[in-house]
């Protein structure tokens, strides 16, 4: 009988090529989410759907919910996208999945999650980050009035870029409401090259990598087209990586925003210790879900390049008629593959777009934006979890 894996977050669409890719190296995928992804179950890939309460708003519940599907499906494997890794690796539930858990533990998450703990924990190991600052009153905040054009601003959790300032000047500056419970940060604004990175680390060593970057993104920055840097910057993030992996002694996904500045030298943004866009990049074959599964070393280079057709579709092609990039939008096109369907797999493509818009219509329910309907019932912001 083949080994069945239990993908969580279903909602990405990382979490469906995930999917495959263990579907291909000839695991029995299980998907779960706590909403419905129209995107996953859509797809002819012959994984099974579950379901389970949001573990943001109730924790007890999706615990329960988790060690049942695992009892229930002889899960060997439990694999989180999105983040709801966070609520997996509380210590109750991290204690009960034992090994089959693929994620660090809270600790070593909270301190790649949290931007300000996460820059000085990245100079302390020797490696370059901007100068980092807490901001959490209006005290804090009128250290920077004068010098705001030089600094970043941001929520130390924080997601998509949406309440980024960037070199703001002092009216934009004070529409920043800091406090403890939702505390912000400085960070030295380094201009340059903006890159990412996803690394899969098995107990402590890279097992997978790829690095990329792509002027298709939205406004708040996240990317829906992923081009593979050229080798020589990727080399240099691949040691960043590695360095990350063996000194967190990570077991797990996890992704970083990098700026590479006019000497090219790397400086570490933010972390994001779960699945990415990078997931597109290295899955085919089977080969990320035996780096995941039993820490064999994945070939670089899966595919070269990568979209998502919804995305491109509905931002891309409106982007580049306002800009004269219609060349650009179909290269990219001709050039990658999208991530979300597949030639005999086409229906993916439709559930992307249900999905968005589910999410919007809940934003606009509950007031928030978009992206932070698509993480509502799953984010965390430091929060303490149950232990």
């Amino acid at each position: 009988m083949a080994k069945r894996v239990l993908i969580t977050g279903a909602r990405a669409a990382a979490a469906l090529d995930l999917a495959r890719d263990f579907a291909d190296a000839g695991w029995e995928p299980h998907m779960a989410d706590s909403i419905t992804s129209r995107m996953a179950r859509w797809s002819s890939l012959p994984a099974r759907h579950h379901s389970y309460p949001p573990p943001k708003q109730q924790g007890a519940a999706f615990r329960t919910r988790i060690l049942e599907l695992a009892t229930e499906h002889d899960i060997e494997l439990v694999v989180p996208t999105c983040e709801e890794v966070f609520h997996l690796a509380t210590p109750v539930l991290r204690e009960a999945l034992g090994e089959r858990l693929f994620a660090p533990d809270l600790e070593a998450l909270r301190q790649l999650h949290d931007k300000l703990a996460f820059a000085h924990t990245a100079q302390d190991w020797g490696l370059s980050a901007p100068e980092s600052h807490s901001i959490e009153s209006n005290a804090d905040l009128a250290k920077f009035a004068a010098t705001s054009r030089q600094w970043v601003f941001k929520p130390r959790f924080s997601r998509f870029g949406d309440s980024t300032l960037i070199a703001p000047d002092q009216s934009k500056l004070a529409g920043i409401k800091p406090s403890h419970a939702g505390p912000w940060m400085a960070q030295k604004y380094v201009r340059g090259e903006e890159a990412c990175f996803q690394g899969v680390a098995h107990r402590g060593k890279l097992v997978a990598f790829a690095a990329y970057s792509s002027d298709w993104r939205l406004g708040g920055g996240a990317r829906y087209a992923f081009e593979y840097l050229p080798d020589t910057k990727s080399e240099v993030l691949r040691d960043i990586a590695e360095r990350l992996a063996q000194r967190a002694q990570l077991h797990g996904q996890f992704a970083c925003d990098v700026m590479l500045n006019g000497e090219g030298a790397p400086f570490l943004i933010e972390c994001n210790p779960r699945a990415t866009s990078g997931v597109h990049l290295m899955v085919g074959k089977g080969h990320l879900a035996r780096a995941i599964a039993d820490g064999l070393d994945a070939p670089l280079g899966q595919s070269r390049s990568a979209y998502l057709a919804p995305a491109m579709l509905l931002f891309g092609l409106p982007k580049a008629v306002a800009n004269g990039r219609l060349r650009d939008w179909r290269a990219c096109l001709s050039n990658g593959h999208d991530a979300i369907s597949r030639p005999q797999d086409r229906a993916p493509f439709a559930g992307a777009l249900a999905d968005a818009a589910g999410f919007f219509l809940k934003g606009l329910k509950r007031n928030i934006s978009t992206n932070a309907a698509t993480t509502h019932d799953i984010e965390w912001n430091g929060e303490e979890l149950e232990k």
